[in-house]
């Protein structure tokens, strides 16, 4: 049997995912990282993307996505807090393709009184929304 890590995947709303895993890998502040049994011990953001859950005896991983948060790691515990997270199944493109929209609209219309910031932000999350829906598409 393969060694495993015990994974939590937790947004403001409630609990996504909890369980064992062989491996997790997901989009640090730094670059994508991957995290084994027995990782050692680490905290860190998160950008918006994809989490992929490797499940032992499963062919699938299973796919959540975060819009940023926290990760912290110890070596038999991996915990996301995550600003919002939305299983892969839940994710709905045209909602995200719109947000894309309205955000470029936004920062495109130097008239308005917009928080740049925010408007930046959620141009970022629809975008990571948008690449996670592609690469599950490729998954399946």
């Amino acid at each position: 049997m393969a060694q495993t890590i015990h994974v939590d995947v937790v947004s403001a709303e409630e609990a996504i995912f909890s369980g064992e895993a062989e491996f997790v890998v997901l989009p640090g502040e730094s670059g994508e990282l991957g995290i084994y049994p027995r990782h050692t011990p680490l905290i860190t953001r998160i950008k918006p993307g994809a989490v992929r859950i490797k499940i032992p005896g499963q062919a699938q991983e299973e796919f959540v996505f975060v819009a940023g948060g926290l990760l912290e790691v110890q070596p038999d515990t991996v915990t996301v807090l995550a600003d919002t997270a939305i299983r892969g199944s839940d994710l709905d493109e045209a909602k995200a393709s719109t947000a894309k929209k309205l955000a470029e609209e936004a920062l495109a219309n130097r008239d308005s009184k917009i928080d740049y910031a925010a408007a930046q932000a959620e141009l970022a999350t629809a975008v990571a929304q948008l690449a996670a829906i592609a690469r599950l598409r490729q998954k399946r």
